[in-house]
C-alpha cells in the first residue's frame, strides 16, 4: 500500500499534467494558513468541453497513480466547470467563460488576508 503523497508532491504532480495536457491560464492559490480543508487551489481552462474533460480525466488517473485515495470529482458530465478534490489540493478546470462568470480567483485573493497566487 501506498503513502498518501503531501501537499507539495501531489500540487507538482497536479501542475506537470495540466502542462502536459496544455491547459491554459493556471494559476495556484496558496491556501495555506487561511483554509481549513486545503492547502493548495488550482484554478485552470480547457478551451472546450471536451478539453475540460480530457484534462480532469487526465489529472485524476494521475493522482490515483500516485496513490491518492478518496478523490472527489464533480461535474465531469457537462464538463464546462470540473472539480477535483485531492484532499490537500483542490483543482477547478473551466470553460474560459464559465471561469470569467465565476471568476474564483479573485474570491480567493481579494481583502487583506487573501490566499497568496503563487
Amino acid at each position: 500500500m501506498k503513502a498518501q503523497p503531501d501537499a507539495g508532491k501531489t500540487l507538482n504532480t497536479i501542475l506537470s499534467r495540466l502542462d502536459d495536457m496544455k491547459a491554459e491560464e493556471t494559476v495556484t492559490i496558496d491556501l495555506r494558513g487561511k483554509s481549513a480543508y486545503s492547502d493548495y487551489m488550482v484554478i485552470t481552462s480547457g478551451r472546450a468541453n471536451r478539453h475540460v474533460g480530457a484534462i480532469a480525466e487526465n489529472v485524476t488517473k494521475s493522482l490515483k497513480e500516485t496513490g491518492i485515495k478518496n478523490i472527489h470529482v464533480e461535474g465531469l458530465p457537462n464538463c464546462d466547470w470540473v472539480l477535483i478534490d485531492s484532499g490537500d489540493v483542490i483543482l477547478h478546470v473551466f470553460r474560459p467563460e464559465v471561469r470569467e462568470f465565476y471568476n474564483l480567483e479573485r474570491l480567493w485573493t481579494q481583502g487583506p488576508s487573501g490566499a497568496k497566487v503563487i
